[in-house]
């Protein structure tokens, strides 16, 4: 989107328009976008409203209703924290009794929302002017949210009585390549943290690949999964540490929230052994926290290879934080092998779970050459160093 674009868009035909396009489908996009012109709409404009009208229907898995009032760019729409976290996020500034947060990068204005939907003051900034426009026309309905062009970080964040900072710095280039070093963030992730020396009350959303090495060691570090998929890392500082220091994940899954953390004494190694009756696949946040042994203690369970994050278990059990599935049967890798196993048990639907190989499940897939009627689920992994196939049913 450009300037001249949200200009349309805020005009009065332009949100009259957005506002009565029907759900958004891409197979009747052209469609509409004809019978618009030829009615005699502006065709910048319906280009404009369809656009929006696409990204509030990606919107929707991440914002729910609140999209359909929103406005978008695809970046934005991209790094844009989703609502069920961003409110986890707010409730933390909340509980740590801040009374007035500055959202340094707010983007698109997700985090400020959930921010001021809780009552919690917010003076959010964006360095770039379009989406510090967005974030004003998206956060018009929260008197407590303010919107400022300009870079957080320059803030007097003293003279603002601001108790409490928050920063989701930009994680992708403008070819929308992700950054994995915290130093190419923008801004540097540094440069951030150092505002703790000024509001201890700091929190920075920072990708999910950040190595354990970079975290600080005053912050707690915590790992997001929703609905299984891992969607960011926290780092939390001062009072929005109330446990203090140490790493966690929480998972996510429809209503059900499970947070877990390193215990204070630390957690014994996990033993290594052969496949038991049962296999545990750990949450991928929890994976990432380094807290797979959380799980091999939960279910009295064991790693089923040093470097590999499956749990195995002789008896049934099960984590809130895991996946468990009943091992039908194991056997070496091979594709004869398997598309035999296969074929025997009529498996025409197939699900491919891997760690620790190589393998490219569509390719597998196509050399299995399955048939019947049958659903089925393999797990492709090392298992004390040998590639191994575990067929599994959940538990």
């Amino acid at each position: 989107m450009d300037p001249d674009a949200l200009s349309r868009l805020l005009s009065p035909d332009g949100w009259a328009l957005l506002g009565a396009l029907p759900p958004y489908d891409e197979r009747l996009a052209m469609v509409l976008s004809d019978q618009l012109r030829k009615q005699g709409v502006d065709a910048a404009l319906v280009a404009a409203a369809l656009t929006q009208s696409r990204l509030r229907a990606r919107a929707r898995d991440k914002f729910d209703d609140f999209a359909d009032g929103m406005l978008f760019t695809p970046e934005g729409l991209e790094q844009a924290t989703r609502l069920t976290v961003a409110a986890r996020h707010a409730q933390r500034y909340a509980l740590a009794g801040c009374t007035k947060v500055a959202d340094l990068t707010c983007g698109l204005g997700g985090d400020a929302m959930a921010m001021a939907a809780l009552g919690v003051p917010v003076l959010a900034t964006d360095v770039d002017e379009l989406t510090a426009a967005l974030a004003t026309v998206n956060l018009r309905h929260f008197p407590d949210a303010e919107v400022r062009h300009g870079d957080g970080l320059a803030l007097d964040l003293e003279a603002e009585g601001v108790d409490g900072v928050f920063a989701d710095p930009a994680r992708r280039t403008t070819g929308g390549r992700r950054r994995h070093d915290p130093a190419a963030y923008a801004p540097p992730l540094d440069r951030v943290l150092a505002v703790r020396e000024r509001v201890p009350a700091l929190g920075v959303k920072v990708g999910p690949a950040i190595p354990h090495d970079l975290v600080p060691d005053d912050a707690e570090a915590q790992w997001v999964s929703v609905d299984g998929d891992v969607v960011e890392a926290g780092l939390w500082f001062g009072p929005l540490a109330p446990e203090g220091p140490g790493r966690g994940a929480l998972v996510l899954r429809g209503q059900d929230a499970t947070a877990v953390r390193t215990p204070p004494d630390g957690v014994p190694q996990p033993d290594v052994g052969p496949v038991g009756a049962y296999l545990h696949e750990p949450d991928g946040a929890v994976i990432r926290a380094g807290l797979v042994a959380l799980v091999a203690e939960e279910v009295h369970g064991r790693l089923v290879d040093p470097t590999i994050a499956y749990v195995t278990s002789d008896t049934r059990a099960s984590s809130a934080v895991a996946q468990s599935y009943r091992v039908v049967d194991t056997m070496p890798f091979g594709v004869k092998r398997l598309r035999t196993a296969l074929r025997e048990r009529g498996v025409g639907r197939l699900t491919i779970k891997k760690r620790g190989t190589a393998v490219v499940p569509e390719q597998l897939r196509k050399q299995l050459d399955l048939r019947g009627d049958n659903e089925a689920t393999v797990v492709l992994t090392r298992v004390a160093g040998a590639q191994t196939v575990l067929l599994v049913e959940r538990a």
